[in-house]
């Protein structure tokens, strides 16, 4: 590992420095009159100290059989130019080419200095709290159920449940969210995030390789494996490339001197050597190789700053088209609490009765709705028997009545009538009669105006909602956000296949957003999944291709944003590298212009130019 002097005086600096005094000193006693041999020998110090790292990297690449990397191009280009005589051009494409690696090493480091702060987000040390004594260990070692003690100051090592004490937590590290949440008994604490104030006793809920911060490494570390449609272009693009410009220089060089003497004229030998080195040095893939690459890593590190999670650049591509956007209704569009707004009795029947025995069928579900309507009647019996009829409702013996409690359909299927109009999110019967009706809200999150206004903005063309929910339930929400199409009383199938239908209109990239287990299939069908990091179900997070870890729905059109201008970027430079290399190759296959240093402007200023516009991913604070 080059070992660093300073923040910038790196190995490549000295190098660059050292070499280009040499290389004035040769220039001056060339221009001096100083004898040949010295000044000779001058250039020769100047090409090795500027070139020993590239010829040793070069050296390494000839043993591993990648004969056609940089390192050797620049090593002939340089060698060449020796051999004809171009001395002060020869050190010169060296130490360009040290210089674009210099801005190359600094972008990187750059790049990474946001993945690298989520490194510290995961903490090594936890305080675990035993008998009354309180033992610092590795967080490692924590075991579920564990009881640790959070202090101010102090990162939550793992995910937990806080059992004691009050204090602000800032989740910026994990989330993007710049605003402490205030936390007490109950409130759930994601691993990595900070504790401002107070102290905290907590559950250990997760063992720290399952935890949020552990989650989040590991997101970003798959991510950068996941090569975008444009760094395998690029791939692909240097394999046929590379050899071919190679291939071109050496008939350029030797070939065409070769016919001119077979012809009877002069050979031109240094002349047409002189192009094909410059040929060479043109066409050094490096602005292609480094800049495209980087323009994602730092889109997805920028990205992950704010909280947004991208699991490959491939996934950027995706998103930077997405023209439909699907969401799930319960926790993604709302808020996923829910409360009983009205009660509906039949005639004859008492409203506690209807609440006594709703509450009764619903004493061990564990959905949302079920535990609204409880709240309601906390003390009725508990049931003998409960059969779950999967998007229905439920169907329980309590005190041996058979009670229902679900949809119109349930009630349907059970041979039970129902006065004509009758209204409601969930009805009830007991013994083939009907009994009423319960009518439960969900409130619209906050952020989902703002989110489908700007994602109107962005260009999406449809956004929708598939849910499980009734009709009665999902169309208020529909049309408190002007949705496109709402599509309700989906089993996950239905779901499914829905996403299916709008997958096959090929109208544009098709987006879902999820959080249960049961939008893991549709999240990983769709052309971008979407899951909301802090409450998503595992299965969902793992079928996804971008993880919001704050788990608000605006963080949606900023991650369009951030893809489209990174894909945009990728684009900027392909399109800007290939031309300047183009133009220039023609000028020296043609001899219009020969000179070495406009090859390395073509080679080693493009690069730099093209590195310097890729660091713009990294700029997503305002996006």
């Amino acid at each position: 590992m080059k070992k660093r002097l300073s923040p910038y005086l790196t190995h490549e600096v000295w190098q660059v420095l050292f070499g280009g005094l040499l290389l004035l000193a040769g220039v001056l006693a060339e221009r001096f009159g100083a004898p040949g041999p010295a000044v000779l020998a001058v250039f020769l110090v100047a090409l090795a100290v500027a070139g020993y790292t590239v010829w040793l990297d070069a050296i390494k690449g000839i043993l591993r059989r990648d004969l056609l990397d940089e390192k050797f191009l620049m090593t002939v280009a340089s060698v060449g130019a020796f051999v004809i005589g171009s001395y002060a051009e020869g050190v010169a494409v060296m130490l360009f080419f040290l210089a674009g690696e210099y801005f190359e090493h600094q972008a990187v480091a750059r790049s990474r200095k946001s993945i690298r702060a989520l490194m510290d987000v995961r903490p090594d040390r936890a305080i675990r709290l035993s008998d009354g004594i309180e033992e610092e260990i590795d967080a490692d070692d924590l075991s579920l159920g564990d009881t640790v003690v959070i202090r101010p100051g102090d990162r939550v090592p793992v995910d937990c449940a806080v059992l004691d004490g009050r204090a602000l937590i800032d989740a910026a590290s994990l989330t993007g969210e710049s605003v402490p949440v205030e936390v007490g008994p109950g409130s759930a604490l994601s691993s990595g995030t900070v504790c401002r104030n107070g102290r905290l006793i907590a559950r250990v809920e997760r063992v720290a390789d399952e935890s949020a911060a552990s989650r989040v490494l590991s997101l970003v570390e798959d991510a950068n494996e996941a090569k975008s449609r444009q760094e395998n272009f690029i791939t692909r693009f240097s394999r046929v490339y590379t050899p071919a410009v190679v291939l071109a220089a050496l008939l350029m060089g030797i070939g065409v001197p070769l016919i001119l003497l077979w012809t009877g004229h002069a050979p031109g030998w240094t002349d047409w050597l002189h192009r094909a080195l410059t040929f060479l040095v043109v066409s050094c893939p490096c602005a292609l190789v480094i800049s495209v690459p980087l323009s994602f890593f730092g889109g997805i590190g920028g990205a992950a700053s704010e909280g947004i999670l991208f699991k490959g650049g491939n996934r950027m591509n995706a998103l930077a088209h997405v023209k439909t956007v699907c969401c799930d209704k319960t926790g993604t569009l709302t808020e996923g609490k829910f409360e009983v707004r009205a009660i509906t009795p039949a005639e004859g029947v008492e409203r506690e009765t209807l609440l006594s025995l709703a509450a009764s069928a619903e004493r061990n579900s564990t959905h949302p709705i079920a535990a609204a309507i409880r709240e309601l009647a906390p003390a009725a019996p508990s049931p003998a028997s409960v059969e779950e009829r999967a998007g229905r409702g439920i169907v329980a013996d309590v005190n041996g009545r058979r009670v229902l409690v679900g949809s119109k359909k349930l009630l349907a299927e059970e041979g039970v009538s129902m006065p004509d109009g009758a209204q409601g999110s969930v009805f009830v019967a007991s013994n083939g009669q009907y009994l009423g009706s319960l009518t439960v809200g969900d409130a619209v999150r906050e952020e989902s105006r703002d989110t489908v206004a700007r994602l109107r903005r962005h260009g999406v063309r449809r956004i929708g909602m598939l849910t499980g929910d009734t009709e009665e339930n999902a169309k208020p929400v529909s049309d408190a956000l002007s949705l496109d199409f709402v599509r309700a009383s989906l089993l996950p199938d239905g779901k499914y296949k829905a996403v299916e239908d709008l997958i096959a209109e090929r109208n544009g990239s098709v987006l879902y957003v999820g959080d249960g287990i049961n939008d893991a299939p549709v999240i990983a069908l769709a052309d971008v999944g979407v899951a909301m990091g802090g409450v998503g179900s595992d299965a969902a997070i793992e079928a996804a291709d971008l993880v919001i870890m704050s788990d608000k729905l605006d963080r949606l059109p900023k991650a369009i944003r951030i893809a489209r201008r990174t894909v945009s970027i990728a684009r900027q430079n392909i399109v800007f590298a290939l031309a300047v290399k183009l133009a220039i190759l023609i000028l020296s296959a043609t001899g219009i212009n020969t000179s070495m240093w406009l090859a390395v402007f073509a080679d080693v200023g493009v690069a730099v130019i093209a590195i310097l516009n890729a660091m713009r991913a990294l700029r997503v604070k305002r996006l």
